[in-house]
């Protein structure tokens, strides 16, 4: 029922910034909590930003101080800006709704390599 769709990612030089974009449809989207994960080759999925209905946002530890999650509940749209950015953040990044309809949905994911 829902449908999450990332974009935005490409290849970018370190040290540059980049902005990526999930548009959610199908479900109630200002109420709930939306967040970001992202996976490298060989590594877990890891957390890099949570932002709930009110606002509030929650990082990872990798991404502190380096990268912003925000929310634009007219467009029904939760952007990840990120600045700074060093090759340990390629990796594929994933959209995420915790819950609806009582189950965890995920975009399928939008690559962002960090290259010279």
């Amino acid at each position: 029922q829902v449908q999450l769709v990332e974009s935005g990612g490409g290849l970018v030089q370190p040290g540059n910034s980049l902005t990526l974009s999930c548009a959610v449809s199908g479900s109630n989207f200002r109420l709930h909590d939306m967040g970001w994960y992202r996976q490298a080759p060989g590594q877990q999925r890891e957390l890099v930003a949570i932002i709930n209905s009110s606002g509030g946002t929650t990082y990872g530890d990798s991404v502190k101080g380096r990268f912003t999650i925000f929310r634009d509940n007219v467009m029904n749209t939760v952007y990840l800006e990120m600045n700074s950015l060093n090759a340990e953040d390629t990796a594929v990044y994933f959209c995420n709704l915790p819950r609806w309809r009582g189950m965890e949905w995920w975009g399928k994911g939008t690559l962002v390599t960090v290259s010279s």
